[in-house]
Protein backbone atom coordinates (compact mmCIF):
# COMPACT_ATOMS: atom_id res chain seq x y z
CA UNK A 1 0.00 0.00 0.00
CA UNK A 2 1.18 3.43 -1.20
CA UNK A 3 2.43 5.67 1.78
CA UNK A 4 0.05 8.18 3.31
CA UNK A 5 2.06 11.22 1.74
CA UNK A 6 1.68 9.49 -1.92
CA UNK A 7 -2.21 8.71 -1.13
CA UNK A 8 -2.54 12.19 0.25
CA UNK A 9 -1.11 13.98 -2.13
CA UNK A 10 -3.32 11.64 -5.41
CA UNK A 11 -6.78 12.13 -3.39
CA UNK A 12 -6.07 16.32 -3.26
CA UNK A 13 -5.10 16.12 -7.16
CA UNK A 14 -7.77 14.12 -7.90
CA UNK A 15 -10.85 15.61 -6.26
CA UNK A 16 -9.49 19.01 -7.39
CA UNK A 17 -9.80 17.86 -10.91
CA UNK A 18 -13.32 16.12 -10.26
CA UNK A 19 -14.30 19.06 -8.18
CA UNK A 20 -14.82 17.73 -4.98
CA UNK A 21 -14.51 20.20 -2.29
CA UNK A 22 -14.51 17.79 0.92
CA UNK A 23 -13.51 14.06 1.43
CA UNK A 24 -12.16 11.42 3.65
CA UNK A 25 -10.78 8.35 3.01
CA UNK A 26 -9.63 5.45 5.56
CA UNK A 27 -7.51 2.32 4.22
CA UNK A 28 -6.03 -0.25 5.81
CA UNK A 29 -3.39 -3.35 4.66
CA UNK A 30 -3.19 -6.81 5.98
CA UNK A 31 -0.43 -9.25 5.05
CA UNK A 32 -0.57 -12.72 7.27
CA UNK A 33 1.22 -15.99 6.68
CA UNK A 34 -0.58 -18.47 8.75
CA UNK A 35 -0.31 -22.32 9.31
CA UNK A 36 -2.29 -25.32 10.49
CA UNK A 37 -0.94 -28.96 10.93
CA UNK A 38 -1.99 -32.86 11.90
CA UNK A 39 -0.47 -35.81 13.58
CA UNK A 40 2.56 -33.53 12.67
CA UNK A 41 2.12 -32.98 9.10
CA UNK A 42 1.50 -29.41 7.43
CA UNK A 43 -2.42 -29.18 7.01
CA UNK A 44 -2.63 -25.67 5.70
CA UNK A 45 -0.27 -22.99 4.89
CA UNK A 46 -1.82 -20.21 3.56
CA UNK A 47 -0.04 -16.33 2.68
CA UNK A 48 -2.49 -13.24 1.84
CA UNK A 49 -2.48 -9.61 1.20
CA UNK A 50 -5.19 -8.05 1.84
CA UNK A 51 -6.48 -4.43 1.46
CA UNK A 52 -9.52 -2.18 1.69
CA UNK A 53 -10.08 1.58 1.50
CA UNK A 54 -13.55 3.24 2.26
CA UNK A 55 -14.18 6.77 0.49
CA UNK A 56 -16.22 9.23 1.40
CA UNK A 57 -17.44 12.01 -0.30
CA UNK A 58 -19.92 14.91 0.40
CA UNK A 59 -21.47 17.43 -2.59
CA UNK A 60 -22.40 20.80 -2.44
CA UNK A 61 -26.39 20.37 -0.67
CA UNK A 62 -23.91 18.29 2.43
CA UNK A 63 -25.41 14.52 1.43
CA UNK A 64 -22.50 12.19 1.00
CA UNK A 65 -21.80 9.40 -0.64
CA UNK A 66 -19.38 6.04 0.26
CA UNK A 67 -17.94 3.96 -1.92
CA UNK A 68 -15.40 0.90 -1.49
CA UNK A 69 -12.08 -0.04 -3.18
CA UNK A 70 -8.96 -2.26 -3.02
CA UNK A 71 -7.09 -0.03 -5.36
CA UNK A 72 -5.13 3.04 -4.00
CA UNK A 73 -3.12 3.80 -6.86
CA UNK A 74 -3.80 7.33 -8.49
CA UNK A 75 -6.79 5.67 -11.11
CA UNK A 76 -8.08 4.12 -9.04
CA UNK A 77 -8.48 7.10 -6.15
CA UNK A 78 -10.22 8.99 -8.88
CA UNK A 79 -12.46 6.54 -9.63
CA UNK A 80 -13.54 5.87 -6.31
CA UNK A 81 -14.16 9.56 -5.68
CA UNK A 82 -16.08 9.84 -8.81
CA UNK A 83 -18.48 6.69 -7.68
CA UNK A 84 -18.86 8.20 -4.19
CA UNK A 85 -19.27 11.63 -5.44
CA UNK A 86 -22.45 9.98 -7.89
CA UNK A 87 -23.41 8.14 -4.70
CA UNK A 88 -23.82 11.28 -2.62
CA UNK A 89 -27.10 12.51 -4.26
CA UNK A 90 -28.28 9.32 -3.07
CA UNK A 91 -27.30 9.88 0.79
CA UNK A 92 -29.09 10.34 3.70
CA UNK A 93 -30.55 13.80 4.31
CA UNK A 94 -30.83 13.94 8.37
CA UNK A 95 -28.02 12.87 10.91
CA UNK A 96 -25.80 13.14 7.75
CA UNK A 97 -22.01 11.90 8.80
CA UNK A 98 -19.30 14.59 8.85
CA UNK A 99 -15.34 14.59 9.87
CA UNK A 100 -14.66 14.52 13.27
CA UNK A 101 -13.75 17.77 14.99
CA UNK A 102 -10.88 15.77 17.00
CA UNK A 103 -9.07 14.36 13.36
CA UNK A 104 -6.68 16.23 13.49
CA UNK A 105 -5.82 16.54 17.33
CA UNK A 106 -2.68 15.09 18.65
CA UNK A 107 -2.20 11.44 18.65
CA UNK A 108 -1.83 9.47 22.15
CA UNK A 109 1.65 8.18 23.27
CA UNK A 110 1.15 5.73 25.13
CA UNK A 111 2.71 2.65 25.68
CA UNK A 112 2.04 0.61 23.16
CA UNK A 113 3.03 3.51 20.62
CA UNK A 114 6.47 4.25 22.41
CA UNK A 115 8.12 0.92 20.97
CA UNK A 116 8.44 -0.04 17.35
CA UNK A 117 5.70 -2.47 16.56
CA UNK A 118 6.50 -3.64 13.58
CA UNK A 119 8.76 -6.78 13.58
CA UNK A 120 10.18 -9.28 10.62
CA UNK A 121 7.66 -12.14 9.72
CA UNK A 122 9.44 -15.30 9.94
CA UNK A 123 9.23 -17.86 7.18
CA UNK A 124 6.79 -20.24 6.99
CA UNK A 125 8.72 -23.12 7.70
CA UNK A 126 9.86 -21.82 10.90
CA UNK A 127 5.82 -21.61 11.56
CA UNK A 128 5.33 -25.01 10.68
CA UNK A 129 8.20 -26.46 13.12
CA UNK A 130 6.84 -24.40 16.14
CA UNK A 131 3.41 -25.98 15.73
CA UNK A 132 4.62 -29.20 14.89
CA UNK A 133 6.52 -28.67 17.85
CA UNK A 134 3.66 -27.65 20.04
CA UNK A 135 1.46 -30.44 18.71
CA UNK A 136 4.14 -33.08 19.55
CA UNK A 137 4.26 -31.91 23.40
CA UNK A 138 0.97 -31.30 23.63
CA UNK A 139 -0.11 -35.02 22.72
CA UNK A 140 2.59 -35.98 24.70
CA UNK A 141 0.97 -34.41 28.00
CA UNK A 142 -1.30 -37.23 28.49
CA UNK A 143 -1.92 -40.87 26.96
CA UNK A 144 -5.93 -39.85 26.96
CA UNK A 145 -5.03 -36.81 24.40
CA UNK A 146 -5.85 -38.41 20.62
CA UNK A 147 -5.38 -35.49 18.91
CA UNK A 148 -5.47 -31.50 18.31
CA UNK A 149 -7.77 -31.25 15.60
CA UNK A 150 -7.84 -27.36 15.60
CA UNK A 151 -4.81 -25.11 16.12
CA UNK A 152 -2.47 -22.36 14.15
CA UNK A 153 -0.09 -20.12 13.89
CA UNK A 154 -0.31 -17.14 12.08
CA UNK A 155 1.45 -13.76 12.00
CA UNK A 156 0.37 -10.35 10.84
CA UNK A 157 1.32 -6.63 9.64
CA UNK A 158 -1.18 -4.27 9.49
CA UNK A 159 -0.94 -1.05 8.00
CA UNK A 160 -3.99 1.57 8.39
CA UNK A 161 -4.66 5.78 7.53
CA UNK A 162 -6.95 7.75 7.55
CA UNK A 163 -7.09 11.36 5.61
CA UNK A 164 -9.30 14.37 4.68
CA UNK A 165 -9.60 17.36 2.65
CA UNK A 166 -9.33 19.45 6.32
CA UNK A 167 -5.73 18.69 6.29
CA UNK A 168 -5.79 15.11 8.66
CA UNK A 169 -3.46 12.73 7.79
CA UNK A 170 -2.66 9.99 9.80
CA UNK A 171 -0.86 6.12 9.36
CA UNK A 172 0.29 3.75 11.59
CA UNK A 173 1.26 0.27 11.03
CA UNK A 174 1.08 -3.19 13.83
CA UNK A 175 2.59 -6.53 13.52
CA UNK A 176 1.64 -9.09 15.67
CA UNK A 177 1.58 -13.11 16.20
CA UNK A 178 -0.96 -15.59 17.73
CA UNK A 179 -1.42 -19.57 18.64
CA UNK A 180 -4.31 -21.49 18.79
CA UNK A 181 -4.11 -25.05 20.40
CA UNK A 182 -7.68 -27.18 21.42
CA UNK A 183 -6.58 -31.15 22.43
CA UNK A 184 -9.48 -33.84 22.06
CA UNK A 185 -9.36 -37.12 24.36
CA UNK A 186 -10.18 -40.77 23.70
CA UNK A 187 -10.98 -43.13 26.71
CA UNK A 188 -12.93 -46.23 26.52
CA UNK A 189 -15.90 -45.50 27.70
CA UNK A 190 -16.42 -42.17 27.77
CA UNK A 191 -17.15 -39.23 26.34
CA UNK A 192 -14.57 -37.56 23.83
CA UNK A 193 -13.32 -34.19 26.09
CA UNK A 194 -11.18 -30.86 24.40
CA UNK A 195 -10.30 -27.62 25.29
CA UNK A 196 -7.85 -25.17 23.81
CA UNK A 197 -5.71 -22.15 24.74
CA UNK A 198 -4.95 -18.81 22.78
CA UNK A 199 -1.87 -17.16 22.87
CA UNK A 200 -1.10 -13.05 20.82
CA UNK A 201 2.39 -11.22 21.01
CA UNK A 202 4.23 -8.58 19.38
CA UNK A 203 6.29 -11.25 17.38
CA UNK A 204 6.89 -14.71 16.91
CA UNK A 205 9.90 -14.70 19.58
CA UNK A 206 8.07 -13.16 22.48
CA UNK A 207 4.76 -15.54 21.38
CA UNK A 208 4.19 -17.63 24.19
CA UNK A 209 3.78 -20.74 22.78
CA UNK A 210 4.81 -22.69 25.57
CA UNK A 211 2.60 -20.85 27.69
CA UNK A 212 -0.25 -22.21 25.57
CA UNK A 213 0.38 -25.77 24.92
CA UNK A 214 0.70 -26.17 28.38
CA UNK A 215 -2.82 -24.47 29.00
CA UNK A 216 -4.77 -26.63 26.86
CA UNK A 217 -3.14 -29.65 28.24
CA UNK A 218 -3.84 -29.03 31.80
CA UNK A 219 -7.73 -27.67 30.71
CA UNK A 220 -8.29 -30.92 28.71
CA UNK A 221 -6.88 -32.96 31.45
CA UNK A 222 -8.29 -31.57 33.99
CA UNK A 223 -12.18 -32.33 31.94
CA UNK A 224 -11.71 -36.13 32.28
CA UNK A 225 -13.30 -36.64 35.02
CA UNK A 226 -16.48 -35.53 34.47
CA UNK A 227 -20.06 -35.67 36.14
CA UNK A 228 -23.79 -34.03 35.73
CA UNK A 229 -24.43 -31.38 38.13
CA UNK A 230 -27.53 -30.69 39.43
CA UNK A 231 -29.87 -27.73 38.28
CA UNK A 232 -30.38 -25.16 40.60
CA UNK A 233 -29.50 -21.46 42.03
CA UNK A 234 -25.18 -21.28 42.41
CA UNK A 235 -22.43 -18.91 43.26
CA UNK A 236 -21.05 -18.66 39.85
CA UNK A 237 -17.26 -17.76 38.99
CA UNK A 238 -16.84 -16.54 35.61
CA UNK A 239 -13.19 -16.44 33.63
CA UNK A 240 -12.04 -13.01 32.02
CA UNK A 241 -12.58 -14.81 29.22
CA UNK A 242 -16.28 -15.84 29.99
CA UNK A 243 -17.17 -12.44 31.65
CA UNK A 244 -15.40 -10.11 28.85
CA UNK A 245 -17.78 -12.52 25.95
CA UNK A 246 -20.76 -11.71 27.95
CA UNK A 247 -20.13 -8.34 28.11
CA UNK A 248 -19.31 -7.86 24.83
CA UNK A 249 -22.58 -9.77 24.04
CA UNK A 250 -24.66 -7.22 25.70
CA UNK A 251 -22.61 -4.44 23.94
CA UNK A 252 -25.49 -2.40 23.19
CA UNK A 253 -26.07 -1.38 27.22
CA UNK A 254 -23.24 0.87 26.46
CA UNK A 255 -23.08 1.66 22.36
CA UNK A 256 -24.43 5.20 21.55
CA UNK A 257 -25.38 4.11 18.31
CA UNK A 258 -27.18 0.97 19.31
CA UNK A 259 -28.89 3.51 22.14
CA UNK A 260 -29.91 6.02 19.04
CA UNK A 261 -31.22 3.55 17.11
CA UNK A 262 -33.16 2.03 20.16
CA UNK A 263 -31.39 -1.13 19.93
CA UNK A 264 -30.22 -1.09 23.31
CA UNK A 265 -31.04 -2.15 26.85
CA UNK A 266 -29.91 1.68 27.88
CA UNK A 267 -31.29 5.06 26.73
CA UNK A 268 -29.89 8.52 26.97
CA UNK A 269 -31.35 8.90 30.42
CA UNK A 270 -29.39 5.91 31.36
CA UNK A 271 -25.84 7.80 32.22
CA UNK A 272 -25.42 8.24 35.69
CA UNK A 273 -27.72 5.32 36.86
CA UNK A 274 -26.53 2.19 39.13
CA UNK A 275 -26.68 -0.59 36.14
CA UNK A 276 -23.97 -3.25 38.48
CA UNK A 277 -22.66 -3.99 41.68
CA UNK A 278 -20.93 -1.17 43.21
CA UNK A 279 -17.76 -3.87 43.40
CA UNK A 280 -17.44 -3.51 39.45
CA UNK A 281 -15.40 -1.24 37.25
CA UNK A 282 -15.42 -1.54 33.46
CA UNK A 283 -13.34 0.83 31.36
CA UNK A 284 -12.56 0.31 27.27
CA UNK A 285 -8.82 1.02 26.80
CA UNK A 286 -7.70 0.57 23.19
CA UNK A 287 -4.00 1.79 24.88
CA UNK A 288 -3.93 -0.58 27.58
CA UNK A 289 -0.42 -2.21 27.82
CA UNK A 290 -1.69 -5.34 27.26
CA UNK A 291 -3.79 -4.78 23.99
CA UNK A 292 -1.14 -5.87 21.54
CA UNK A 293 -3.24 -5.09 18.95
CA UNK A 294 -3.60 -1.49 20.06
CA UNK A 295 -4.45 1.37 17.94
CA UNK A 296 -4.30 5.22 17.85
CA UNK A 297 -6.97 6.17 15.82
CA UNK A 298 -10.33 5.13 14.99
CA UNK A 299 -12.00 4.55 11.45
CA UNK A 300 -12.85 8.55 11.72
CA UNK A 301 -9.37 9.51 12.61
CA UNK A 302 -10.70 10.24 16.28
CA UNK A 303 -7.77 9.60 18.59
CA UNK A 304 -8.54 6.57 20.67
CA UNK A 305 -8.34 6.55 24.72
CA UNK A 306 -9.26 5.02 27.67
CA UNK A 307 -13.60 5.26 28.51
CA UNK A 308 -14.82 4.95 31.87
CA UNK A 309 -17.89 2.77 30.58
CA UNK A 310 -19.21 1.63 34.13
CA UNK A 311 -17.50 3.00 37.33
CA UNK A 312 -18.45 1.51 40.89
CA UNK A 313 -21.31 0.32 39.38
CA UNK A 314 -22.70 3.36 37.79
CA UNK A 315 -22.87 3.56 33.81
CA UNK A 316 -20.44 6.54 33.27
CA UNK A 317 -19.85 6.75 29.55
CA UNK A 318 -21.25 5.44 25.98
CA UNK A 319 -19.39 4.56 23.28
CA UNK A 320 -19.31 7.23 20.43
CA UNK A 321 -18.46 8.00 16.69
CA UNK A 322 -18.55 11.77 15.96
CA UNK A 323 -22.08 11.78 14.55
CA UNK A 324 -23.25 9.70 17.81
CA UNK A 325 -21.71 12.30 20.58
CA UNK A 326 -22.75 15.47 18.20
CA UNK A 327 -26.54 14.00 18.44
CA UNK A 328 -25.93 12.92 21.93
CA UNK A 329 -23.84 16.44 23.38
CA UNK A 330 -20.80 14.43 24.14
CA UNK A 331 -17.25 13.88 22.76
CA UNK A 332 -16.04 11.62 20.02
CA UNK A 333 -14.54 8.22 22.23
CA UNK A 334 -12.58 7.13 19.48
CA UNK A 335 -14.88 4.16 18.58
CA UNK A 336 -15.90 4.68 14.78
CA UNK A 337 -15.56 2.43 11.96
CA UNK A 338 -16.68 4.15 8.41
CA UNK A 339 -18.58 2.08 5.90
CA UNK A 340 -21.83 2.87 3.98
CA UNK A 341 -23.46 3.52 7.75
CA UNK A 342 -21.15 4.66 10.46
CA UNK A 343 -20.83 1.86 13.09
CA UNK A 344 -19.69 2.06 16.81
CA UNK A 345 -17.82 -1.02 18.44
CA UNK A 346 -15.20 -1.49 21.07
CA UNK A 347 -11.82 -1.72 21.28
CA UNK A 348 -10.18 -3.69 24.35
CA UNK A 349 -11.89 -4.09 28.10
CA UNK A 350 -10.41 -3.05 30.69
CA UNK A 351 -12.05 -4.43 33.89
CA UNK A 352 -11.47 -3.77 37.20
CA UNK A 353 -12.56 -3.91 40.94
CA UNK A 354 -14.46 -0.80 42.06
CA UNK A 355 -15.36 -0.53 45.61
CA UNK A 356 -13.63 -2.75 47.90
CA UNK A 357 -15.69 -5.80 48.83
CA UNK A 358 -16.53 -6.70 52.44
CA UNK A 359 -16.46 -10.45 51.72
CA UNK A 360 -13.30 -12.22 49.44
CA UNK A 361 -13.72 -15.57 47.97
CA UNK A 362 -10.93 -17.77 47.18
CA UNK A 363 -11.91 -20.24 44.30
CA UNK A 364 -9.34 -23.23 45.95
CA UNK A 365 -11.43 -23.22 48.90
CA UNK A 366 -15.23 -23.16 47.15
CA UNK A 367 -17.35 -25.63 48.06
CA UNK A 368 -20.20 -25.95 45.58
CA UNK A 369 -19.70 -23.13 43.17
CA UNK A 370 -19.40 -23.31 39.72
CA UNK A 371 -16.57 -22.22 37.93
CA UNK A 372 -17.48 -20.77 33.69
CA UNK A 373 -14.30 -21.28 31.80
CA UNK A 374 -15.56 -20.42 28.55
CA UNK A 375 -19.15 -19.71 27.56
CA UNK A 376 -20.28 -21.31 23.79
CA UNK A 377 -23.17 -20.41 21.72
CA UNK A 378 -22.91 -16.67 22.11
CA UNK A 379 -24.91 -16.16 18.75
CA UNK A 380 -27.78 -18.55 19.48
CA UNK A 381 -28.01 -18.07 23.24
CA UNK A 382 -27.98 -14.66 23.59
CA UNK A 383 -30.93 -11.98 23.35
CA UNK A 384 -28.97 -8.90 23.29
CA UNK A 385 -32.27 -6.77 23.39
CA UNK A 386 -34.12 -8.91 25.96
CA UNK A 387 -31.29 -8.66 27.99
CA UNK A 388 -31.28 -12.72 28.66
CA UNK A 389 -28.96 -15.52 28.10
CA UNK A 390 -28.87 -19.53 27.74
CA UNK A 391 -25.54 -20.80 27.37
CA UNK A 392 -23.75 -23.88 27.66
CA UNK A 393 -20.41 -23.90 29.14
CA UNK A 394 -17.18 -25.88 29.54
CA UNK A 395 -16.26 -25.45 33.48
CA UNK A 396 -16.02 -27.61 36.75
CA UNK A 397 -17.92 -27.88 39.84
CA UNK A 398 -15.59 -26.77 42.83
CA UNK A 399 -16.06 -28.36 45.97
CA UNK A 400 -13.48 -29.44 47.79
CA UNK A 401 -12.15 -30.80 44.23
CA UNK A 402 -12.39 -29.46 40.87
CA UNK A 403 -14.82 -31.49 38.75
CA UNK A 404 -15.68 -31.09 35.36
CA UNK A 405 -18.91 -30.38 34.01
CA UNK A 406 -20.40 -32.29 31.84
CA UNK A 407 -23.50 -30.82 29.58
CA UNK A 408 -24.64 -27.73 31.29
CA UNK A 409 -26.18 -24.43 30.54
CA UNK A 410 -26.07 -20.98 32.23
CA UNK A 411 -29.09 -18.49 32.04
CA UNK A 412 -30.37 -15.50 33.15
CA UNK A 413 -30.80 -11.83 32.95
CA UNK A 414 -27.46 -9.93 32.17
CA UNK A 415 -28.30 -6.46 34.12
CA UNK A 416 -29.57 -8.37 37.11
CA UNK A 417 -26.22 -10.53 37.00
CA UNK A 418 -24.76 -6.93 37.12
CA UNK A 419 -26.38 -6.32 39.79
CA UNK A 420 -25.83 -9.36 41.59
CA UNK A 421 -21.82 -9.61 41.60
CA UNK A 422 -20.44 -10.42 45.05
CA UNK A 423 -16.94 -10.38 44.30
CA UNK A 424 -14.15 -9.04 41.58
CA UNK A 425 -10.97 -10.59 42.37
CA UNK A 426 -7.55 -8.34 41.74
CA UNK A 427 -5.17 -10.67 39.96
CA UNK A 428 -5.91 -9.67 36.20
CA UNK A 429 -5.67 -12.17 33.13
CA UNK A 430 -5.56 -11.06 29.81
CA UNK A 431 -7.86 -12.61 26.74
CA UNK A 432 -7.58 -11.45 23.23
CA UNK A 433 -10.42 -9.11 23.62
CA UNK A 434 -9.59 -7.38 27.47
CA UNK A 435 -8.37 -7.82 30.71
CA UNK A 436 -10.08 -8.89 33.09
CA UNK A 437 -10.16 -10.45 36.74
CA UNK A 438 -12.76 -13.83 37.95
CA UNK A 439 -16.21 -12.54 38.63
CA UNK A 440 -18.32 -14.20 41.21
CA UNK A 441 -21.94 -13.81 40.79
CA UNK A 442 -24.47 -15.13 43.07
CA UNK A 443 -27.58 -17.30 42.18
CA UNK A 444 -26.95 -17.61 38.47
CA UNK A 445 -29.39 -20.76 37.46
CA UNK A 446 -28.14 -23.84 35.79
CA UNK A 447 -29.09 -26.56 34.37
CA UNK A 448 -27.43 -29.88 34.73
CA UNK A 449 -29.56 -33.40 35.68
Amino acid sequence: MPNIKEVTSSAKESAEKLGIKKYDIFGSSVDETSVQIYQGEPKQVKASQRSGVTVRVWNEDNTMGVTSTTDVDPEGLELALKTAYEASFFGVKEHVPDFSPEATATLATAEPFRKNRKSPQAPADRLLSELIGAEKELLGASEAIASVPYNGLAQEDIDRFYLNSDGAARAEGNSYSSIFLYSKTEQPGKKPRGAGAFRISHSLDDLDVKGCLQEAAEKTISHLNYEKVKSGKYLVVFSAEAFISLLNAFSNIFNAQNILDKQSLSTPESLGTQIASPLLSVCDDALHPDNVAAIAFDGEGTPTRRVPIITEGILTSFLHSAGTAKRLNAQPTGHAGIGAKVRVSPNFYHVFPGVPAEQEYNLAEAKNVIFIDELQALHAGVQPLQGSFSLPFDGWLMDGKKISVDSATVAGDFLQLLKSIVFVEKEPQVTPNGVSPRIWVEGLSITGE
